[in-house]
């Protein structure tokens, strides 16, 4: 018999593809998510429940119902960092005690094995790259700080109630499955890659690059880009792993692998075949340099690799947005 697996906020662009995931190796998904971010049709045919996780009674509604749940793998989040400087309460409050809620019917219901979404903002500007585990706890926005305390309410819960948790740390989420069917359907993008495709589809009138004078081989800032379905393969791992190992323990996930704003701009030209112009203009106050995960943990202890690189990024991503250009409204 199949694990029965509970995924939040698996409505979401990378809850979706993991959904995916779990099915294709076997394990019934039951879908937690309220829909304001999500789109049911992501969901494609797992069992999905409209709820909120800041109403305990529809998270508890969903132990008492399905009493055979094995693990939960938690995205339920607001996500988007400027938006946290700018409304920090309903990021707190939703990301903070939405997961305190959850963590509640977890262990009211006697599920103690939790794979958590968090993120590298945890860490803020890292002072060594890559950035290991062992990087040094700053957070640099309201988004980060909530990812960053939930693992701390988590780590709480293991202490004083058995929980086993693996927060796992995206680098930059990117890319959308090889058959076109779900992709980053968040509108407006916010995301760099996303939003080059709005631009080159004529749904922006112009594409801004923040900064060209950094110092990097071509003068623009560097970051870690990971495909959507290497990140939902990890997710599987890490709960394998608990059920298995059951020590908390954090994970980056990221190729190990750097690419410049101007790489990204190139391959989106190469792969879709059209030219544009973008806009320079000035470095954005708090941008680090350069960023690249170190994934060796990821890869000892979870056996995970990273399959794909920048160009399976972009040309499933344009694959995507090229037939969605308003998402699943299309």
């Amino acid at each position: 018999m199949s694990k029965k697996i509970l995924v939040t906020g698996g409505a979401g662009y990378i809850g979706s593809h993991t959904v995916r995931e779990l099915q294709r190796q076997g394990y019934d998904v039951v879908v937690f998510d309220n829909l304001v971010h999500g789109h049911a049709q992501a969901v494609e045919d797992a069992p999905l429940i409209v709820g909120d996780l800041l109403n305990p009674e529809e998270i508890n509604m969903v132990f008492q119902q399905h009493p055979d749940i094995a693990g939960v793998v938690h995205f339920a989040a607001y996500v988007e960092v400027g938006e946290s400087m700018n409304h920090p309460g309903k990021y707190f409050r939703n990301n903070i005690q939405g997961s305190v809620n959850l963590l509640d019917a977890m262990i009211a219901s006697g599920v103690k094995h939790l794979v958590f979404s968090s993120t590298c903002a945890v860490y803020g500007t890292p002072e060594n790259v890559p950035v290991t585990e062992a990087e040094s706890y700053k957070p640099e926005s309201v988004y980060g700080a909530s990812k960053r305390m939930a693992e701390q309410v988590m780590d709480w819960y293991d202490k004083t109630r058995g929980l086993r948790f693996t927060p796992l740390r995206y680098f930059n989420a990117s890319g959308a499955s090889f058959d076109g069917r779900i992709g980053d359907a968040y509108k407006p993008a916010s995301r760099l890659i996303p939003r080059l495709m709005e631009y080159i589809l004529g749904q922006r009138t112009d594409f801004k690059v923040f900064g060209d004078d950094y110092p990097t081989p071509d003068g623009t800032a560097i970051r870690d880009y990971i495909h959507v379905d290497d990140l939902a393969t990890a997710h599987v791992a890490a709960l394998q792993y608990l059920w298995e190992r059951g020590e908390s323990m954090a994970f980056n996930l990221g190729t190990g692998l750097g690419s410049s704003v101007m790489e990204i701009i190139n391959m989106v030209k190469e792969v879709s075949g059209r030219d544009f112009s973008v806009e320079i203009g000035p470095r954005r106050p708090g941008d680090p340099v350069r960023i690249w995960a170190d994934n060796t943990r990821a890869r000892k202890v979870l056996g995970w690799e990273p399959k794909y690189g920048l160009r399976e990024i972009i040309e499933t991503d344009w694959q995507w947005h090229r037939t969605h250009p308003r998402g699943f409204e299309s």
